[in-house]
Parts: C-alpha cells; structure tokens; sequence
C-alpha cells in the first residue's frame, strides 16, 4: 500500500471513528431496560449518559435531563469525562491531519514538516480512540455489576420462592456504537503513524567534488592591475605551446590533454 492511500485510509477511518464516538455519547440508550422476566410491559427505560427517558407504550417518551452533578455515581462522571476527551483530542488531531495529507499543497511545505504532523495527529487519534473505548468499557462494567447485583436481591423470603419486582438494566445499543467507532479511530491512528515513515525524507550522504576556475595570468599591484604581456624586462621565458604563447610554469602547472594517455 503507497504512502498516500495509507494516510487517507487512516484519516477516512479515523474521521468515521470521530463521528461514532460523538453519536455514542450524544445516544440515550447507554443502558436499556431488561424485558427477560417481563416481556409485556406498559412502560420502557432507557438512560444515557445526559438524561434517562421512559417510553410507553402507547408511543409517547418523556426524558428527563439530569439537573445534577455532584449527585451522580462517580463512574458515570468517570465515562463523561472519557468520551469529551476523546471528541476533543480527536478534533484537534483531525484538523492537523487535513493540513498533513500528502495530496494537499500548502505553500512550499517541506515532506519533513508532513510528516511530523502525521505522526502527530496518529498519535492524538489512538489516544482518542483508547478514550473511547476505556469509557464504554467502564460504563459496560458498571452495567454489568448492577444487573447480577440486581438479580441476586430479586429473591427474597420464603427459601427464595418470592420474587420482588426491581428494574434491571443491560446494554444499549450506544455502548456498541461506542465500541465500534473508538476501534475505528484507533485503527485509522495506526495507519497515519505507518504512513509517517513513507512521507519522511530519507537520508543520503553524497561525496561532493569542488571544482575551482584556473584563474587568469593578472600580476596584481597596489595601484591596480594589469595583465602581463610577454615584453618587458621581467617577463618570464615564453615557449610556443599548442599554438599560444605561455610561461614555463604555465605550463608545468596545468598539464594538457596529451598528458593522460
């Protein structure tokens, strides 16, 4: 798989996680109403995680928010603050990723600078999808403990022949959205991580070769510069070389072409 179908994959299937995790927290039915003992029944309760309802049925469903913070279980605060984390850390990641895709140009953005913030917002997508997954997972044990707790205080007097009328609750269908979508986001984390290596520049060391001009016979003074001419008192002997006029250490200083056999 290319670099570029890597990262969008990952950025698709995160962006669908994020969507999940923020329709999973916003559901009512986190905990439905167990009809096991009581099939036909004229009232339905649902709760969720902002407010619990109760439908009948002839059709019509009152919810009631939760008009409380410090009255409610420490564990259902616990799940809240677990999934905002995970939307918030999510966002932030999903809107460095749109700048890091390798198919969108921004400026002269270095592939190095891509790179870095793929990792980045990887990174930030597999934290959100942990977030998403530990809440529900804490709400699902919680589930979990009320009901055999409830089922166990069902019974009551006469040897266990009694049985008492107690609601019990199980799982709603936002815990598996919940589930779904923080496995998403953290699958499409993993994938822009594996995708970081691709957009990374690699390294290469070249052994370069400096090339200088030979430079021209000039005789610099203080006064200024001249060329030297082959007349005068202090001009060098001169031999015919090639067709041209050159001194002896001009000659001995840049051999010709006849030289390399």
């Amino acid at each position: 798989m290319s670099t570029t179908t890597c990262q969008v994959v990952g950025f698709l299937l995160s962006l669908l996680g994020l969507a999940g995790c923020i329709a999973a927290t916003g559901m009512d039915m986190w905990s439905t109403q167990d009809l096991y003992d009581n099939p036909v029944t004229s009232v339905y309760q649902y709760e969720g995680l902002w407010r619990s309802c109760v439908r009948q049925s002839s059709g019509f469903t009152e919810c009631r928010p939760y008009f409380t913070i410090l009255g409610l279980p420490a564990m259902l605060q616990a799940v809240r603050a677990l999934m905002i984390v995970g939307i918030v850390l999510g966002v932030i990641s999903l809107l460095v990723s749109i700048f890091a895709l390798k198919c969108i140009r921004i400026g002269s953005m270095e592939d190095s600078a891509k790179a870095n913030m793929t990792l980045t917002s990887g990174i930030m997508f597999i934290i959100s999808g942990l977030c998403a997954i530990a809440g529900v997972s804490v709400f699902a044990n919680m589930l979990v403990t009320n009901f055999w707790m409830s089922t166990a205080n069902m019974y009551t007097g006469l040897g266990g022949m009694v049985q008492t009328v107690q609601t019990r609750y199980t799982f709603g269908s936002a815990l598996f959205v919940g589930w779904v979508a923080g496995g998403l986001t953290l699958i499409g984390g993993v994938m822009m991580c594996i995708a970081c290596r691709g957009l990374a520049p690699e390294e290469t060391n070249y052994k370069a070769v400096s090339y200088h001009a030979s430079g021209h016979n000039v005789a610099y003074k203080p006064g200024g510069f001249k060329a030297s001419t082959g007349f005068g008192p202090n001009s060098k002997n001169r031999k015919i070389y090639e067709g041209g006029v050159h001194t002896e250490d001009e000659v001995q200083s840049h051999p010709s072409k006849y030289d390399y056999v």
